[in-house]
C-alpha cells in the first residue's frame, strides 16, 4: 500500500504544520528555516545513475563529470550498455562506477511500476542494483517518487541537526534513529526536509561553512 504523496508545497506545508503541533522543537526549527522546500525530481533512470556519479565525490567534480555524460549521450540505459570502457572513463567515472552504472543499466528496473509500489518494495528493488544503498534507495523514494513517510536516517546531516534540535549528546546511531523517527510517522520525509534545513540554519549560526 502507498501512502501519501509529496506533490506540491502545500503537501510539504501540510507535513511541517502536522509536525510542529505535535514536536515542539519541530515547531522551534521551522521558525527559523521558514518554509521547507518541495525538494521534487524526475524519476527513472537518470537520477540513481547522476546519485551513483555523486558518490564519494565533490558537488563540483559531480557536475563535472555529469555535465560530460550528458554532452556524451551517456545517461540512459541503452547507451550506458553499449559504451566501452574507455567511453565511460573518458566521462571521468572510475572503475568502480563503471561497474555500478553498468549494473543498473542491466538491472532492467521497471520504473515506472515503482510509482506505485509500497515504500519497502521500493527500497528492496533499488538495492539490489550494485552501487545503490539504502541511503540513495530512500533518498529516491522520497524526493523522485514523493513519499511522504520515508526517512534517512544514515544521513550525517540529518543526525547532527537531530543532535542539536534535540540536544542530545551524540549523534544518533542509525538504527536508534530510525526508531527515533517513528512518531514523526506519517511525515517523516518532510521531517527529513525540516531537519536537513535545520542542518543549515545551525551550521551557519556556529559559523561553520
Amino acid at each position: 500500500m502507498v501512502g501519501r504523496i509529496i506533490e506540491t508545497p502545500d503537501c510539504v506545508a501540510e507535513g511541517a504544520a502536522w509536525l510542529a503541533r505535535a514536536e515542539p522543537r519541530f515547531a522551534h526549527a521551522i521558525a527559523l528555516t521558514g518554509p521547507l522546500p518541495l525538494r521534487r525530481r524526475a524519476d527513472g533512470f537518470e537520477q540513481l545513475l547522476s546519485a551513483i556519479v555523486s558518490q564519494q565525490v565533490s558537488v563540483a567534480s559531480a557536475s563535472a563529470i555529469w555535465g560530460r555524460m550528458q554532452d556524451a549521450r551517456l545517461t540512459d540505459p541503452q547507451q550506458v550498455a553499449q559504451a566501452t570502457e574507455d567511453d565511460l572513463r573518458g566521462v571521468g567515472l572510475s572503475r568502480q562506477k563503471i561497474r555500478y552504472a553498468r549494473a543498473l543499466a542491466e538491472a532492467g528496473i521497471d520504473f515506472a511500476s515503482l510509482r506505485t509500489a509500497p515504500d519497502e518494495q521500493v527500497i528492496a528493488v533499488l538495492t539490489e542494483v550494485p552501487g545503490i544503498g539504502r541511503w540513495t534507495a530512500e533518498v529516491y523514494a522520497m524526493f523522485s517518487l514523493g513519499r511522504a513517510d520515508v526517512f534517512a536516517p544514515a544521513d550525517l546531516a540529518l543526525q547532527e541537526a537531530a543532535r542539536l534540535l534535540f540536544d542530545l549528546p551524540d549523534r544518533p546511531k542509525e538504527r536508534a534513529f530510525r526508531q527515533m523517527a517513528e512518531v514523526w510517522s506519517p511525515w517523516r520525509a518532510v521531517a527529513a526536509r525540516a531537519l536537513w534545513a535545520y542542518y543549515h540554519v545551525a551550521k551557519d549560526r556556529e559559523g561553520i561553512r
